[in-house]
């Protein structure tokens, strides 16, 4: 059997993870990413005087993967408790010899397999963030097209006021672009690990602080003030604006399957071939939304798994760091099908406007109960009115109740009592709202 080298290789894998994500959180791609990390190293080195030009691109030069053999590597990992160390014996072992003394020179394993982990995140981020744009895009497309689809708002489960379909998709928007922005940023600022074996560079000389520098330039990463093996504080931000990604697409995904469910049917995810049981052939399940859904309830544990290990003592930490290791690259991998599904799940999604409508009619007018009160509050004060359409509330037929109501008439003519019940009349500032997520969108993408 073919050994797996990205998650969507295996065989759940698809299931919550996107091929392109993947693609780069697999193990090939991490020995490549280490090796990226000693090339670095090496011309950094030499770029600062500390060895030969032509040793650092003989190292260079051996820092390809398809080089080595993973599974050998892998097994040789045990006995060290990292990759690192036998990987580096195999680098030493091909290069020339007037360049071996020169492989992982000033360096300790963390430094490499930090820096390898976050040049990961960063390449991963690349194909991630694109799907958000995409699911972000679909999102406010649904905003601008339904910002006049009167939709019934639920709060605790329940049937609540008017809203409008609009400003559901704009509230889903925005935390796309919240969430986007802020992985954006985390991964602009991810710094490079480089301090030796305690931290010091002292196997460096005073040359260290400018390896540093030309280490996390060969990178692309940002030069630290210090190193950070045990001030995880860059690991952290990256878990929590993962896990927020990965929270905002469970928010959609939630709502969506709440929506598509057979008594409510005010949006269907679309897709032929898409959702079909097993057992009950007119089945047609919101899969997007159930697999982003089982994401944002997998996410949490491996943030607080993060944070949990970031908890580490002295100089090197005995265990809390190696707990980071896969936790990261499983939220990476949740994080990117999270995104991908989601965008594919809005970019598809069949909203039934007049669906929405008939569930607001259905509701007998109750979820107008709010703006009837409004009405009756300047004269017979807030508690009373709240009190008096409460018992109407209560009766079969609420409009009845109220225009049968002595009180309810001393103040509210028929037609004030049929504007009350007007679901359009009790909207807001939902329009501004949905106007102001489009804009903020725009601006986050200009």
């Amino acid at each position: 059997m073919k050994p797996s080298s990205s998650p969507s290789d295996r065989l759940l894998g698809r299931l919550s993870g996107a091929t392109d994500v993947d693609a780069e959180l697999g193990d090939t791609s991490l020995l490549q990413a280490m090796l990226d990390v000693e090339a670095a190293l090496a011309r950094a080195g030499a770029e600062c005087g500390l060895l030969p030009a032509a040793a650092a691109e003989a190292i260079a030069g051996q820092c390809r993967a398809e080089r080595y053999d993973l599974a050998a590597l892998g097994r040789a990992a045990d006995a060290a408790g990292n990759p690192v160390v036998p990987l580096v014996r195999e680098l030493t072992a091909a290069v020339s010899g007037s360049a071996r003394p020169w492989v992982h020179h000033g360096a300790t394993s963390q430094d490499v397999l930090d820096t390898a982990l976050v040049l990961m995140a960063v390449r991963a981020a690349a194909p991630l963030l694109r799907h958000l744009d995409a699911a972000a895009d679909a999102a406010a497309g649904l905003a601008d097209t339904h910002r006049d689809t009167v939709q019934l708002a639920r709060t605790l489960g329940q049937q609540a006021a008017p809203t409008t379909f609009g400003l559901t998709a704009a509230g889903w928007l925005l935390g796309l672009v919240q969430a986007r922005v802020r992985l954006e940023h985390i991964c602009a600022t991810l710094p490079a690990q480089l301090g030796g074996a305690v931290g010091t560079l002292a196997a460096l000389g005073p040359a260290g602080p400018a390896v540093v520098e030309r280490f996390a330039a060969h990178l692309g990463l940002v030069d630290p003030p210090m190193p950070w093996h045990t001030r995880r504080q860059p690991l952290l931000d990256l878990a929590a604006a993962l896990g927020g990604l990965v929270a905002a697409t469970g928010t959609i995904a939630v709502d969506v399957g709440l929506l598509a469910q057979t008594e409510v049917g005010e949006v269907a995810e679309s897709g032929a071939g898409r959702g079909g049981s097993s057992a009950m052939p007119h089945k047609r399940n919101p899969v997007d939304s159930v697999l982003v859904t089982a994401a944002a309830r997998r996410a949490p544990g491996l943030v607080a798994t993060l944070f949990t290990a970031a908890v580490q003592e002295h100089q090197r930490a005995t265990g809390g760091w190696h707990a980071e290791w896969e936790p990261l690259l499983d939220l990476l991998h949740l994080a990117g099908g999270a995104a991908a599904r989601t965008a594919r799940m809005l970019t598809g999604l069949q909203v039934d406007a007049a669906r929405m409508r008939a569930n607001v009619d259905g509701a007998g007018g109750l979820i107008l109960a709010e703006a009837v009160a409004a009405r009756l509050a300047p004269a017979l004060g807030r508690g009373t009115a709240h009190d008096l359409v409460t018992r109407a509330t209560a009766q079969p037929d609420f409009r009845a109740a109220l225009l049968a109501d002595p009180a309810v008439r001393a103040h509210l003519s028929e037609q004030d009592v049929d504007e009350a019940l007007d679901a359009r009349r009790w909207l807001g500032s939902a329009d501004r709202f949905v106007g102001q997520a489009l804009a903020t969108h725009r601006g986050s993408t200009a």
